[in-house]
């Protein structure tokens, strides 16, 4: 991974389990980059998710995956950081290691789903990571301002005001959170697992080298 330390440099951080990387991932991933216009997406796989409980791939298998998914968009990267560490996955570690390895010089993005932000009051150090970095949320269609602001944590709410020329609701500290609509393909990491264990085809929801991948080590 190579260091950006030009200041316009914005980089988004696109953090999950990944098990199995499929086509809705890499779809999302590439409309929040042109839409935000991104330097680059780095897909960062976590080792052990503190809020998921079922078993998980190996690292090293979805590493791979992820490899393959991302091959031949050279605007997309994976790291390691997360599957380096002992124990669980936090993302304010996470978020503080590229603030360090960037010197501070770049605009960082994280980028999750609707449904992770709702749960965000549950992760450890969780206040911490709106003056770290801009958030992007992808959000489902549909919701007003006002429902948007709901989904922000209340303890928190006070430090945010909504900026209705950038559409974006601004912390205390200048970062932002952004709910960005996407086009969503109903794709479900949980469901592709489901159907191959029944011995259905995951055929066009996954790219086709994980897909093949998937096969030759009869992977889920």
């Amino acid at each position: 991974m190579e260091k950006d330390t030009d200041t316009n440099v914005k980089i988004g951080l696109f953090g999950g389990t990944f098990n199995p990387v499929h086509l809705g991932h890499l779809r999302a991933a590439e409309e929040i980059r042109e839409k935000f216009n991104l330097s680059k997406v780095i897909f960062i796989p976590v080792r052990i998710p503190p809020h998921k409980k079922h078993l998980i791939t190996p690292s090293d298998i979805r590493f791979k995956m992820i490899n393959m998914a991302i091959a031949g968009n050279s605007f997309f990267e994976i790291s390691k950081i997360e599957l380096q560490r002992q124990g669980s996955s936090y993302s304010f570690e996470t978020i503080e290691f590229f603030n360090n390895f960037f010197q501070n010089k770049t605009d960082l993005y994280f980028i999750m789903g609707q449904d992770a932000f709702m749960e965000i009051h549950l992760w450890k150090k969780y206040p911490h990571f709106f003056s770290a970095c801009h958030f992007i949320v992808m959000s489902r269609p549909g919701l007003t301002v006002i429902e948007h602001k709901n989904l922000i944590p209340p303890d928190i709410a006070m430090d945010f005001t909504y900026d209705s020329i950038e559409k974006c609701f601004v912390h205390k500290s200048g970062r932002c959170v952004y709910f960005c609509r996407i086009t969503f393909l109903e794709i479900s990491s949980t469901e592709i697992r489901k159907n191959l264990k029944e011995g259905k085809s995951a055929k066009y929801l996954l790219p086709e080298p994980v897909e093949q991948y998937i096969k030759e080590h009869n992977l889920y």
